[in-house]
């Protein structure tokens, strides 16, 4: 990745503004064992606790990356239990990169976030017909599935 993908401009301008990198060689230890390491790259998302929200594997273009940060900045929130700002950060993933790998986790945990936000279940159904129509064929749509009958 560092051939193509970090010395990008929007990659490095998105690093800088909106995370605390890190960067730390797939053998070193501790952290290799501590964060359970094995391959490279591995890009995991952490809170300020060293607390895992996301992990990644494998090389990314340019806008994967980003929408994987952005997936991970979100999940962090939620799992902060900060859904209103969770959702804004999934839905400008969705908004900038709704043709991402990343999008349909995005669709489904901006739902969940909205029905912990409001407690109003209709987001989680309205995510699942999201899905349908967006990814039919993502596994994100196959686990909101029960969502259906809300």
């Amino acid at each position: 990745m560092d051939a193509v993908t970090y010395p990008n401009k929007t990659v490095i301008s998105f690093i800088n503004d909106k995370m605390i990198p890190l960067r730390v060689p797939f053998n070193s230890k501790p952290y290799s064992i501590d964060f359970n390491v094995k391959w490279t790259p591995t890009i995991i998302t952490l809170d300020s606790r060293s607390v895992e929200h996301n992990r990644t594997i494998g090389f990314l273009s340019e806008s994967d990356l980003i929408a994987s940060l952005m997936l991970g900045m979100g999940k962090t929130l939620f799992d902060g239990e900060r859904f209103g700002e969770a959702e804004k950060d999934l839905e400008t993933l969705l908004t900038n990169y709704p043709e991402s790998e990343y999008a349909p986790e995005a669709v489904f945990w901006r739902g969940v976030s909205r029905y912990k936000n409001t407690q109003d279940p209709t987001p989680l159904k309205a995510a699942y017909e999201e899905l349908t129509v967006k990814y039919p064929e993502s596994e994100w749509t196959k686990r909101a599935y029960p969502y259906r009958l809300i």
